[in-house]
């Protein structure tokens, strides 16, 4: 498995290479597009992409945490987390590439 990470930069220049914008032109549109992404999930909303997966906000209650050393009882505060769920066409094209 590689150990490759796909950045910001890497959109970018997929955007310049496959679309034909200018290279500021496609930073631009990837930075619009994350900041539309972290907009909608700042306010709660989910963010579906067709064939890819859905990004959403889940609110956790408080509870009670142990740590595995000690024992000792750890009180967790509240929070919201960012969750993702793959679309099963994505599951899918992951199962093939890891067979490959």
């Amino acid at each position: 498995m590689s150990e490759k990470t796909l950045t910001r930069m890497d959109l970018s220049e997929a955007v310049f290479r496959e679309v034909g914008l200018s290279r500021n032109e496609s930073a631009q549109l990837v930075e619009s597009v994350l900041g539309h992404m972290s907009d909608a999930l700042v306010k709660g909303e989910s963010v579906k992409i067709s064939s890819f997966g859905t990004f959403s906000v889940r609110d956790k209650a408080a509870r009670v945490g142990r740590n595995p050393k000690t024992g000792e009882e750890v009180p967790i505060s509240p929070r919201r987390v960012l969750t993702f769920r793959p679309s099963h066409l994505m599951k899918d094209r992951v199962t093939v590439g890891n067979k490959s």
